[in-house]
């Protein structure tokens, strides 16, 4: 068998009902809906590789595929009204869309050195705003126009490639061009629309899907390799995978006037005959999601149940935040035997609900890769913090059988997009049946077990090195696809600052005090340079996201100028319920794309700004590309600039094409 043919690990064995349990525990989650991996896209290869020798890489690929932009009418689960709402959104459709969850993309999977051909067919009704100037481009518009970004690769950001600075209007099809090159790194990526003016409500939609490439390098004594080949599914190891898409999609219906519908507590209401929909702005601001008591899903799905799951089984989640502006923090507890069912719950009753129901310990999350790069050591964490477009690949391992919790976790304020402290939510369950036992000490056994998988699957001049790694404190040096950047290696700094500008009407969204301009560069930068960025925040948080070249972090510094990302670090500035905020622990020498800029407080106020300082490297690609925020209704308003990476021009400056 083909590697390119050999079926991914199943999520789920089937989506027939749930058996009848014997627990009441069990009972409740008779009519819930099982979750399954997202389809993989109906990938045409034009050349099949071949099967490899280890650590030979796959010969290159190309892979074409084709996706229409249309209005999908479905449905979504309410569990507050215990049924399903029509809604009619955006989203791309096509070969591998499944039609009982049409908003969540299919998943691409591919290996480095491969071309993925995406053609994208626009065919939403035609926009005038998409074809005409409008006064000011940072109010939102051209809503049925789009493009597509593959967040997180490292590819061309020009012409057929990368490209986000186009705009694919009403009746135009376009094929985006993304040559993979054959050292990417292997990991948990994705895609999503990114057309400015219009990327929140289409993402809002469901337009976003996973991109995963596998890995088939084995390290070397001279080189590091892919994380997958020492996952590989062993006689008493699967390692099975689940590939989690997270979307917030805020659907909402309107009255004749056009206004939202809202119940007596101020969450979206839609009634038996209407048909909710993404289409305004109004759906989004600080404290939307929240109040409009709509539910995160994952693949497509509300509340579900993850089958299949067995004690002492490794399995590794890949877990993608595809929404647009809500934190999530993700926990696993043990559900208490004779808990009270779960149905009709409004979004309002989800905390008492947990803190009644959802009471075991906390189960740990043994993190191994962030935003799809493999971290050097794996982090051990009770819960784990994503902020919009973060992705986390961690190992799980259920002890016990019974029923298990997925939650959204309580935080402190500052550690929200919101900016208020957020209620525990449920967000699914996972069901795991009795296999191997697993002894009360998990980190011990997750180190057992990995030991044994690298015994049995690396090769053996060094087999001994990922041994002694992984019982040196579960170290992942030799899978670390980048490295470091040394003090002697910097040759230029930048600043950014994210800022909102509420004294103007409308109010401005900034990047180093100026909104968005299309036709204005605002950092030009030398192709082979490398660059400490000094990242902060004037008013709120954001997440800070570049395209193209991913960053190292160096240090993430409080007001106090303690620094919170040592592993041993505790970020106590602001808490909740006395407990700290976890999510930049252990992030020091971790590679992302993707990182929270942390402000305490608005301005005019005792100083609560959080200095953050990254290190990236630009390499082989010029060509431009944009750093924004990704709380993307931000981005669509302003907060954003365009990037230049140039040619040196041989005199220490960029070059300027013929001059």
């Amino acid at each position: 068998m083909s590697l390119v043919s050999r079926p991914l690990p199943a999520l789920a064995l089937s989506a027939v009902a749930l058996c009848a349990f014997t627990s009441v525990a069990n009972a409740q989650l008779e009519h819930s809906r099982v979750v399954e991996n997202p389809p993989l896209l109906n990938i045409i290869r034009q050349a099949q590789p071949r099967a490899v020798a280890k650590g030979m890489p796959l010969p290159a690929t190309e892979t074409a595929l084709d996706l229409n932009v249309t209005y999908t009418d479905g449905k979504i689960w309410n569990p507050a009204e215990h049924r399903y709402d029509a809604v009619k959104l955006r989203s791309y459709q096509g070969k591998g869309v499944n039609p009982d969850a049409p908003y969540v993309s299919p998943t691409i999977s591919i290996f480095p050195g491969e071309t993925i051909r995406m053609t994208l067919n626009n065919q939403l009704p035609p926009d005038p705003s998409c074809s005409t100037k409008i006064e000011n481009v940072n109010t939102p518009h051209c809503f049925n126009g789009t493009n597509l970004h593959t967040h997180g690769l490292w590819v061309n950001p020009a012409g057929n490639g990368d490209n986000v600075l186009i705009s694919i209007n009403p009746g135009v099809s376009f094929q985006y061009e993304y040559k993979v090159p054959s050292d990417h790194p292997a990991g948990t990526f994705w895609y999503h629309t990114h057309r400015h003016g219009s990327t929140a409500l289409q993402v809002a939609s469901g337009m976003a899907g996973a991109l995963i490439i596998r890995g088939t390098r084995f390290p070397s004594q001279n080189a590091n390799g892919d994380i997958d080949t020492l996952l590989t599914p062993t006689s008493t190891q699967p390692f099975t995978e689940r590939l989690l898409v997270m979307q917030q999609i805020q659907y909402a219906c309107r009255d004749a006037q056009g206004k939202i519908k809202t119940n007596p507590d101020g969450s979206y209401k839609c009634d038996p005959r209407d048909v909710g929909g993404v289409e305004g702005y109004d759906q989004f601001g600080p404290g939307s999601w929240p109040a409009s008591g709509r539910y995160t899903s994952i693949n497509g799905q509300v509340l579900p149940v993850f089958k299949g799951a067995k004690t002492g089984q490794i399995e590794r989640w890949r877990v993608i935040h595809g929404g647009v502006r809500d934190t999530i923090n993700l926990k696993f507890r043990k559900l208490k035997e004779g808990s009270r069912s779960s149905a009709r719950l409004t979004a309002a009753q989800h905390d008492a609900y947990v803190q009644e129901n959802c009471t075991g310990p906390a189960l740990p999350q043994y993190l191994i890769a962030a935003d799809g790069l493999t971290t050097k050591a794996v982090i051990k964490t009770d819960v784990t913090v994503y902020q919009p477009a973060y992705r986390w690949d961690a190992l799980m391992v259920f002890p016990q059988s019974g029923v298990y919790c997925v939650v959204d976790d309580a935080a402190s304020a500052s550690a929200s997009v919101e900016q208020t402290a957020p209620s525990r939510q449920l967000l699914g369950f996972v069901r795991v049946d009795q296999d191997r036992p697993v002894p009360d000490d998990v980190t011990r056994y997750l180190t057992s077990e990995l030991v044994t998988a690298a015994r049995l699957n690396m090769p053996g001049q060094i087999r001994g090195k990922v041994e002694s790694d992984l019982r040196d404190g579960l170290k992942l040096s030799k899978f670390v696809p980048h490295a470091d950047i040394e003090n002697g290696e910097v040759t230029g700094t930048q600043e950014m600052t994210f800022n909102i500008d509420v004294n103007q009407n409308p109010a401005q969204f900034q990047v180093n005090g100026k909104p968005y301009d299309p036709g204005r560069i605002d950092r030009v930068l030398k192709l082979g340079g490398v660059d400490e960025w000094t990242l902060k925040s004037d008013f709120v948080s954001h997440p800070f996201h570049i395209h193209i070249n991913p960053f190292q972090i160096v240090k993430i510094l409080d007001p106090n100028g303690k620094d919170v990302s040592t592993a041993d670090a505790v970020d106590s500035m602001d808490t909740t319920d006395g407990i700290p905020d976890p999510q930049y622990r252990a992030l020091k020498g971790v590679w992302k794309d993707t990182l929270w800029v942390k402000n305490l407080v608005p301005p005019g106020n005792p100083p609560g700004q959080y200095t953050l300082v990254v290190r990236t490297r630009y390499q082989r690609y010029i060509g431009d590309f944009v750093l924004h925020c990704h709380i993307l209704d931000h981005e669509d308003q302003g907060m954003m600039q365009n990037v230049r990476i140039a040619l040196p021009d041989g005199r220490g400056n960029a070059s300027q094409g013929h001059h």
